[in-house]
């Protein structure tokens, strides 16, 4: 009996494991998913919930309100299909929905599409009146027409449709705005079959239209509170719906189509590493990024005003987001994009420009800021020809050896020195080498000083924080790959144009070119080499070296300072008047609650914009204000748990209020403190890592910028995180050892009783 059972259950098993190797294979026919182990997933409330469950009833089901989760879902192989309108997943398979394809079965009957009337519509008779206007735009082929442009041709084009001169009554028409080609927006305009029929409706009805754009979810609440007069976004009829609406005639007929995960090749797929983009057109709907500050959003709205902008700080960033597939390009100017193809091979440009541009210094819009862009002007005037020529060709080719600058520190200065302000991430324009920036603008702002008699100190900050820099005067001129554009024009001068090239997208390579190098690095070797290229190459260690004493000088004195603040305003508040605490407690109050990046940047642009100060003295200010209204709360917190009755008796035994507060109170409300001001310095620290947007240099920002001439994510960002971890630690342990000095249960026995005579 013993055996039988056994044979039983090895069956089973052997059962189980074909199952789930059959499940794993790509599926290919409806069959496949009628089995326990596949889930299918659908749109809640919709028909094909239903269908699922008579067609394939072995499947299990997942639901989702929205449609491009299960998209997605399917993508990455949380679920095995997902079924939806035919024509809906395949022009979303069309306009380049990645890892999916369609099956070409389709699934169950055709589903029936109507107008969703409401019952208690405030215009009488809608649903006869309705019937009435479908069945004149049928007999004349209008409603046929609208269902070829819009489904099977994706015609996108809305034609014009005449509006009544007198609208008698208002037609309210709910809808989704996500259901393409049926209800969906084009930039910021309702669109689609369905929004061109209740144009037409308004206008047969003689009214005015307006739509109410909501989810699937509320549609029939709104119909049944007469929120709505009707509802038109590819609405299906089903017996649920029935119930909340009244239907129209049937507007036409969708299939239910499968959407399955595709495991073919990258290339057919449209996957990330296939090599699907060739030119500009493809990515239009596709997520672009661009660097944050930059005129290249306006340029890919303007040339692709379907894609998705996304912002990022740097171009570094913008290459591990491409190569971590999440953008599928980014704009750049062509000699950086040739120069990170040198960098990476992974990543390629495409020749065609997005826009064609003009590179020029910024100077403020004042008379100085115009004396000295004229002076610059006629610097670019009087060079020999050919020299801003042999400067590109410099500065943009390969050999880092003839790219030499001038010394900078030798400046002639009879005239001043002149404060450039520029964002050192952007080769080959401007980069950091050797502790240095330099660079292609930066040897054009060093000749433009070395003959008009200036000195050169180069502020290097973040690139949106460049143009208030210009603005406020904290700065001279600006030179950062910065392009002329008419909405800079508004609010800074720009000097004659120095530099004029194209825009470019820069996308992956084609999977198979991007991984046949056969002197590829193995793992280690790839360790090696991205751990030479972050600290040694160029002594690039200098770099963390710099930020980490920047970081640490702002944290120490924001500490100092801030508890000292702190400390102050508690003391004149024990006692004070309560306009006195009033004021203090709303200033507080103003300091936590605005964003650190914000009161920074007001203090550096706005509160000491014409004031010569440099960051880090802001970055103290800042930090000091922020740490001091901690330390207020917590001596406060502190203070607050030690008992009245012992200021009674301090006072009965005849001390006075100061003796008591420092000799009695204090003392104790310490150790409470201590461990919650150790935390607050473990987030100052942390904190410090915004100070690039004023210009100081820290070890965040050093971090940036090693990135950005590597383009390696791993070693910079490791690097910074475990230096943090350090800093973080030996500020930890100097708080540690202050506890166990000021609290009794901590102190060694000989500590407690230094100076007692024990044998009295």
């Amino acid at each position: 009996m013993m055996k039988k059972h056994v044979f039983a259950l090895l069956v089973l098993l052997a059962l189980l494991c074909v199952s789930a190797a059959c499940a794993e294979g790509e599926i290919t026919a409806l069959s496949q998913l009628n089995d326990p182990v596949r889930t299918i997933g659908v749109s809640t409330g919709s028909v094909s919930e239903r269908t699922v469950a008579e067609e394939l009833p072995l499947a299990k089901i997942s639901y989702y309100n929205d449609k491009f989760l299960g998209y997605a879902d399917v993508a990455a192989g949380k679920i095995d299909a997902f079924v939806y309108d035919l024509a809906q997943m395949k022009l979303s398979v069309q306009s380049g929905l990645q890892g999916v394809r369609l099956l070409t079965e389709t699934l169950g009957q055709p589903v029936q599409i109507a107008v969703g009337i409401s019952r208690v519509s405030r215009i009488p008779e809608l649903t006869e009146k309705i019937n009435r206007f479908l069945a004149e735009i049928r007999a004349d082929g209008t409603l046929d027409g609208m269902y070829t442009r819009w489904v099977l041709s994706g015609d996108e084009a809305m034609p014009e449709i005449e509006k009544p001169a007198s609208p008698q009554g208002l037609l309210v028409v709910g809808t989704t705005g996500n259901v393409p080609p049926y209800s969906y927006y084009s930039g910021t305009q309702l669109t689609g079959y369905d929004i061109e029929l209740a144009y037409r409706f308004a206008a047969w009805l003689g009214m005015d239209i307006a739509f109410e754009v909501m989810g699937f979810d509320a549609v029939v609440p709104a119909a049944q509170s007469g929120k709505v007069d009707c509802v038109m976004s590819n609405l299906q009829i089903s017996p649920e719906r029935q119930e909340g609406f009244q239907f129209s005639d049937i507007l036409y007929e969708e299939r239910q189509g499968v959407l399955v995960r595709d495991g073919g090749d990258p290339a057919a797929a449209g996957l990330p590493g296939g090599d699907v983009y060739t030119a500009l057109a493809q990515l239009n709907g596709k997520p672009i990024g661009v660097q944050t500050g930059s005129n290249f959003a306006e340029m890919v709205a303007e040339r692709l005003p379907e894609a998705t902008v996304e912002y990022y700080n740097g171009k570094a960033d913008l290459v591990a987001a491409l190569t971590g597939h999440k953008i599928e390009a980014f704009v750049v100017d062509e000699p950086v994009a040739q120069l990170v193809v040198r960098e990476d091979s992974r990543v390629t440009y495409l020749p065609e420009y997005l826009d064609s541009y003009s590179f020029a210094l910024v100077f403020a819009k004042d008379q100085a800021g115009e004396a000295l862009r004229d002076q610059f002007d006629a610097f670019l005037d009087q060079l020999p020809d050919g020299t801003l020529d042999a400067l590109a060709a410099k500065w943009f080719g390969e050999d880092e050896a003839a790219k030499t600058m001038p010394d900078i520190a030798a400046l002639p200065a009879e005239n001043g020195v002149l404060r450039l302000a520029t964002e050192s991430g952007y080769a080959p324009f401007e980069y950091v080498r050797d502790g240095q920036v330099v660079g292609y603008d930066m040897e054009l702002a060093a000749l433009f000083c070395q003959a008009a008699g200036y000195g050169l100190e180069i502020v290097d900050m973040n690139f949106d924080g460049i143009l208030p820099a210009i603005q406020t005067g904290k700065c001279d001129f600006a030179a950062a790959g910065i392009s002329v554009t008419p909405e800079r024009a508004e609010s800074v001068l720009f000097s004659q144009p120095n530099f004029s090239g194209g825009t470019v997208a820069m996308v992956l390579k084609a999977q198979e070119t991007a991984v046949s190098d056969p002197k590829a690095e193995t793992f280690w070797e790839g360790i090696a080499s991205s751990f030479t290229k972050t600290f040694l190459r160029e002594n690039r260690w200098q770099l963390f070296l710099e930020g980490i004493g920047n970081t640490m000088l702002i944290t120490l004195l924001s500490i100092l300072f801030g508890t000292a603040l702190g400390f102050l305003l508690f003391m004149l508040c024990r006692n004070g008047s309560h306009a006195a605490n009033g004021t203090t407690r709303f200033s507080l109050w103003l300091v936590q609650g605005t964003p650190m990046v914000v009161l920074l940047m007001i203090l550096y642009y706005i509160i000491f914009g014409s004031v010569s100060i440099s960051g880090i003295a802001v970055a103290v200010i800042g930090f000091t204000l922020t740490f001091g209204a901690a330390v207020f709360g917590l001596i406060k917190m502190g203070v607050g748990t030690i008992d009245r009755g012992q200021y009674e008796a301090a006072y009965a035994l005849g001390h006075s209020s100061r003796h008591t507060f420092f000799r009695i109170i204090l003392p104790q409300a310490i150790p409470h403190v201590l461990p919650a001001y150790q935390g607050e310095i473990v987030g100052l620290i942390k904190s410090t890592a915004i100070v690039g947007y004023i210009a100081v240099q820290d070890l965040t920002k050093m971090g940036d910028i090693v990135r950005s001439r590597t383009y390696e994510a791993f070693f910079p960002l490791i690097a910074v995180t475990v230096i943090y971890f350090v800093l973080e630690g030996l500020f930890s342990l100097a708080v540690s050892r202050i506890r166990i000095s000021v609290d009794p249960k901590k102190r060694k026995r000989e500590r407690i009783l230094k100076g007692v005579d024990i044998h009295d």
